[in-house]
């Protein structure tokens, strides 16, 4: 399927029905018996829904776009949020220190992203729905994503600092950060903040 095709039938899912119902239809779990949360069980069931393939690898889930589903909430206020951060690539030491960001995987894969913003409320259970279906225009934020990249770049590249320095207070919009459980971990990732998401998505504040 291709990325406009894909983005149409996406944007007919705004407002709908609840994705917890799609999700019995296409036989996704959304938690299991022990109680685990499936946390990918949304993108999974827009996948379903455009009669994808589940694909978590690294590569663009339908070889020219990748599908990113992320949450957004309802504060007390009444105003919507970002409930995190979007994870957008790991981070590869060898690679970025070899290549500007013109010719970077993340530029690649930004290019590529569809995403997906659902609302959710305070238990998984709770009625999730489509909130709007984003493409990334990275000519108009080239430049911010640019410096971002190139902090990284440079602390890898610095033989005083190095990849093991990298840290999630780096990056005004795109951020390096650990990925994995636990605190030991040794892999990192790029991040796109809540600031970058905020000028990608329209949350009408």
């Amino acid at each position: 399927m291709e990325r406009d095709e894909a983005i149409e039938k996406l944007t007919k899912l705004i407002g709908g029905q609840d994705l917890h119902k799609l999700a019995i239809k296409y036989d996704i779990t959304v938690c299991t018996h022990a109680g685990n949360v499936n946390k990918g069980w949304a993108g999974h069931v827009c996948e379903r829904y455009l009669g994808l393939p589940i694909n978590s690898a690294q590569s663009p889930n339908f070889g020219s776009w990748e599908l990113k589903c992320i949450p957004i909430r309802r504060l007390k206020s009444g105003k919507l949020s970002f409930k995190e951060t979007m994870a957008i690539t790991a981070i590869d030491a060898y690679n970025i220190s070899r290549t500007p960001f013109c010719r970077s995987h993340l530029l690649d894969k930004l290019k590529k992203l569809v995403i997906v913003a659902r609302t959710v409320g305070n238990n998984y259970s709770d009625p999730t729905r489509v909130y709007s279906v984003t493409s990334v225009d990275t000519d108009e934020f080239y430049q911010l994503i640019e410096v971002d990249y190139n902090v990284v770049r440079n602390c890898i590249k610095d033989p005083k600092r190095g990849f093991e320095k990298l840290t999630g207070r780096m990056g005004e919009y795109i951020q390096p950060r650990t990925k994995g459980a636990g605190h030991g971990s040794t892999t990192r990732a790029f991040y796109a903040k809540k600031a970058f998401l905020k000028l990608l998505i329209d949350l009408g504040e």
